[in-house]
């Protein structure tokens, strides 16, 4: 068997369990929800950062909205402990898509051209120490990436970790259908995305973004969030309790590079 199609079967097996509705209450019509690949970038200092982030400004990210790619979002942490890792969030149609697009970009000649730096660096000199990539399928309350306005912000990045599949399909369902995400927009989080990771590490998990213009209104958004009498109400259901849905939960705060779409 080709390795693409290897590949390709791989990813559609693991993810089969996620295209299925999560509870009865989603619309079974709404399939048209767009994949995430979520990127980590582990780096070792300032030369592999410029060398990884020329890539994406300079090649990936033309070639990617070639394709019909975008928006694609290119982040370092807020505050780093050490080098910072670098994250980078690209969206997908649908699966085939995913697949179509790879299969697209090793055969982009200008790609190949802008981006030799980063892709033919020799083995002594790598370009990055690891790369931790993750699939994320949308939620369907949510089913497609937003890009935030292009202002000074900062992102939050938020995992949420469950012990069981059982449970993790509880969580993404307040989300979904109990009004979580709808509080969310009422609030003005000005959300980027929600997503189940079907492919990844640390599954089960959720991981969604927020916008912000700076640390003070995060911490006001959250205030208000926390006290917000619809939140009050879903959180108070036995089921939802988060000793029961959630195990875990990461917060990462984000700036956008200069280049980034989101």
């Amino acid at each position: 068997m080709k390795r693409r199609s290897f590949v390709r079967s791989a990813i559609i097996g693991g993810a089969a369990t996620a295209i299925i509705p999560t509870t009865g209450k989603a619309n079974p019509k709404n399939m048209n929800v767009e994949y995430y690949e979520l990127r980590v970038y582990l780096l070792k200092d300032a030369v592999q950062q410029q060398l990884v982030e020329d890539y994406f400004k300079n090649a990936a990210i033309p070639a990617l909205n070639r394709l019909g790619v975008t928006p694609v979002g290119v982040f370092t942490e807020m505050k780093p402990t050490g080098q910072s890792k670098l994250f980078v969030i690209i969206p997908y149609k649908s699966l085939d898509h995913f697949t179509t697009i790879t299969d697209k970009m090793s055969k982009d000649a200008e790609l190949n051209v802008k981006g030799a730096a980063y892709l033919n660096v020799p083995a002594k000199q790598p370009a990055y120490e690891r790369i931790e990539s993750s699939l994320l399928k949308a939620f369907a309350h949510w089913p497609a990436l937003v890009a935030p306005e292009k202002k000074a912000r900062i992102l939050e990045l938020r995992q949420y970790q469950s012990a069981s599949e059982e449970a993790g399909k509880r969580k993404i369902d307040m989300f979904n259908n109990q009004g979580e995400i709808n509080i969310f927009k009422r609030l003005g989080f000005n959300p980027v995305f929600w997503g189940e990771t079907v492919i990844g590490a640390q599954r089960p998990n959720l991981t969604y973004m927020l916008t912000f213009d700076d640390l003070d209104a995060k911490n006001a958004h959250w205030k208000a969030f926390g006290a917000d009498p619809e939140w009050v109400k879903i959180k108070s259901i036995p089921e939802n309790a988060d000793a029961l849905l959630v195990s875990k939960i990461t917060s990462t705060l984000l700036v956008p590079a200069e280049y980034s779409q989101v």
